[in-house]
């Protein structure tokens, strides 16, 4: 598996592909960024909107989290079987961190999000992290890496994770995979199959309502895993399981879910099924175009990997205030200026992008 093969030229079908998602949105012009938080989709909306005219049914809700956990098995080819639900990524990667013994070393990549490394930094029993820069991860894992934990797109630089060297040299070492799909998921091709554990929170390229994310575990990992924030909803049956402690957890990766956000699902359901159903290779295609359309209009260099982030060295802000002055919606981290393309935006976008950088 790799994620630096996929060919980043696009093809009439891609373009027709993305078309048609491209409908799904409003009040897109200018948004360029995805990477922070995506914009909703038509559909979320006139969910979300009719939820509140329904007066509450848990019943139905529970239905919502279903059919949601299912189109997220689909998008990252899996089985419902390996799927939690949570709220948080940070959360969620803190259970994977019960699976490891004391005094385990931990590798990150230098500079990746926070959510992916302090969970590690915290865990105690003399749990150590090691960082190394992102391109050395692979070549860094050895005999006493415990666990290799990295965002498959890099937040701050938009920078592609070499994804098969980093689970090959990992399998050579018995060494658990961690992956974050946060910045990857909706607008290139992840599969959860590839790694022992991968979380996703899907606010930003998956459009859905912030307070959904989930974890996809492989059976080996999630039996070495402390259910550690199990309550009523981690049961074998949740609504057998609302008092006491006795009640039996679910024997799936179920076991590691929390209480959902309701109505966070309701909106979440259709953007997630959206993306679940389109040709996740022509999403790929589509925004990395963009992309690197817009990286050439600006003399920037290219990444390893094809990317949909563009990020580059604005230590003072100027350009984020330039593109933020001609109505343009994008981000500063790091000490560098940040842009993503999405479905939702055009060429049109780019055009507007290089003008307003343009003196």
């Amino acid at each position: 598996m790799t994620h630096r093969t996929l060919d980043p030229a696009p093809t009439a079908a891609a373009e027709t592909e993305v078309a048609r998602l491209h409908e799904q949105f409003i009040g897109a012009r200018g948004y360029l960024a995805a990477c922070t938080s995506g914009l909703p989709t038509r559909d979320s909306r006139a969910a979300v909107l009719a939820d509140l005219d329904r007066r509450p049914d848990p019943a139905f809700y529970t239905g919502v989290v279903d059919r949601t956990r299912a189109a997220f098995a689909r998008l990252v080819g899996t089985s419902e079987a390996r799927i939690a639900i949570g709220s948080q990524a940070s959360t969620q990667i803190a259970l994977v961190a019960t699976a490891l013994p004391d005094d385990a070393e931990v590798l990150c990549a230098d500079g990746d999000f926070s959510s992916v490394v302090m969970p590690f930094v915290h865990a105690g029993r003399g749990i150590r992290v090691r960082t190394v820069p992102l391109d050395a991860l692979a070549d860094e894992i050895g005999p006493t890496t415990a666990l290799v934990a990295f965002s498959l797109v890099q937040s701050a630089t938009g920078a592609v994770a070499d994804a098969a060297a980093i689970v090959a040299a990992a399998a050579r070492h018995g060494t658990w995979t961690l992956c974050d799909a946060t910045q990857a998921a909706g607008w290139m091709p992840v599969s959860a199959e590839a790694f022992d554990a991968l979380v996703c929170h899907a606010y930003k390229w998956l459009c859905a309502p912030r307070g959904v994310s989930f974890l996809a575990l492989s059976e080996r990992l999630a039996a070495r895993m402390r259910p550690v924030q199990a309550g009523w909803y981690a049961g074998a049956d949740p609504w057998a399981s609302c008092y006491g402690g006795a009640s039996p957890l679910a024997e799936d990766a179920r076991r590691f879910d929390v209480s959902p956000a309701w109505q966070a699902f309701v909106g979440a359901e259709p953007a997630i099924g959206l993306f679940a159903r389109v040709d996740a290779a022509a999403v790929h295609a589509y925004t990395t175009r963009l992309a690197t359309t817009f990286r050439e209009r600006r003399g920037l260099p290219g990444s390893a990997g094809a990317s949909a982030i563009v990020t580059w060295t604005d230590p003072d802000g100027c350009d984020l205030a330039r593109l933020s002055a001609a109505g343009i919606v994008a981000s500063g981290r790091a000490g560098r200026a940040r842009v993503a393309f999405h479905v939702f935006n055009d060429d049109e976008d780019v055009e507007l992008a290089v003008r307003a950088l343009t003196p």
